[in-house]
């Protein structure tokens, strides 16, 4: 049985669910393929380095480190940086680390449990609270380098992995700083839909039928992938948020063959766990400790930080890029304010 069509929707504001088939490349000949491919150039300033570390669940976590080639500090305040919720580190991520290590950062790139290169099976899944614990993980990374000062450890989330990240700062006292740029809090836009659509009706429904799909795939032995996609090709009567997703991910200019926003589906019963788990419970609990929340004008999740920071206590800063929408802030650098996470990273982590 399918999940009903506002749970639908809730997976493709995150532009998350692909078909596994052939055609499921747009202009493949266009397209970069290789497993090495990034969505970005390194820059002349700043190396890298790939790396392995594993959470507390015994997930062994793939990420890059980036580290500025020159610097006059024997210890560096570090970063951890994960998202857009379906991307891998050769994708925005990577671009955010690459860029705040040119501005003298340690930053380490990631991929969350269950995707990327990361190990866990099934493949394709995600969890409210092993996604929170992966930003975790990656700080006891950061912290066990001979090079970084691990009191002076941050962490950025984009998109999905915004949600994640000041759920990791508020019960993670370690983290002394943290940003997002074009959050969602996945378990609202899942239990809940876009602006909250979903009553508690059509909640119930929702979770009926992913316990059908339990059973589908207890009988299978295998986890079925969602059937929620983002169109093959654009007709031109898509709302505007599914084009600049399909822009982005679906195009060489985002596109990577590992990303399950690119170039697969997560699990058709990956909702379940964020259905009655709200990871934004304790934001309050970040501070004293610093907030930065970053979102376009015109972002349509633009709500999500709007209504983190009128939940968080102070120290904290919304910050609206004007004319910008969700996915300029993946990878548009004349759109990401860089500076601003650099002054911010610099204040706070000291």
């Amino acid at each position: 049985m399918k999940i009903t069509a506002l749970i639908a929707v809730s997976f493709l504001l995150v532009g998350q669910a692909f078909s596994q088939n052939k055609e499921s490349i747009q202009n493949k000949k266009k397209m970069n393929t290789t497993e090495q491919h990034y969505t970005f150039k390194l820059s002349d300033k700043v190396t890298r380095q790939k790396v392995t570390f594993k959470n507390r669940y015994g997930i062994t976590l793939s990420g890059d480190l980036y580290l500025p080639k020159s610097t006059d500090k024997k210890l560096l305040s570090a970063l951890a940086i994960s998202g857009p919720f379906g991307a891998v580190k050769e994708q925005s991520s990577g671009l955010y680390a690459n860029q705040m290590a040119e501005r003298g950062f340690a930053a380490l790139a990631f991929d969350p449990s269950y995707t990327g290169e990361s190990s866990g099976l099934p493949r394709n899944v995600a969890s409210p609270d092993i996604n929170t614990e992966d930003f975790s993980a990656a700080v006891d990374f950061l912290g066990l380098q001979k090079n970084i000062d691990r009191e002076k450890i941050g962490i950025i989330g984009i998109c999905g992995f915004g949600g994640f990240a000041l759920n990791a700062s508020a019960a993670d006292k370690r983290i002394k700083a943290v940003a997002t740029t074009s959050m969602y809090d996945m378990t609202r836009v899942m239990s809940k839909g876009y602006n909250d659509i979903v009553t508690a009706e059509q909640r119930s429904k929702n979770l009926e039928q992913l316990g059908q799909q339990r059973w589908k795939d207890a009988e299978n032995g295998t986890y079925a992938p969602s059937a929620n996609n983002l169109p093959q090709k654009l007709t031109g009567s898509e709302p505007q948020f599914v084009k600049e997703y399909f822009d982005y991910y679906k195009t060489p200019r985002g596109f990577h063959v590992r990303s399950i926003n690119s170039n697969a589906s997560w699990t058709a019963t990956t909702p379940i766990s964020f259905m009655n788990m709200p990871i934004l419970s304790y934001i309050k609990e970040i501070s004293p400790r610093p907030v930065l929340l970053i979102a376009g004008e015109n972002a349509h999740s633009r709500y999500f930080s709007e209504d983190a920071f009128k939940a968080a206590a102070e120290p904290k800063e919304l910050m609206i890029i004007p004319n910008g929408v969700h996915v300029d802030l993946y990878d548009r650098l004349d759109k990401i304010p860089f500076e601003k996470l650099q002054s911010f990273f610099e204040n706070n982590l000291k």
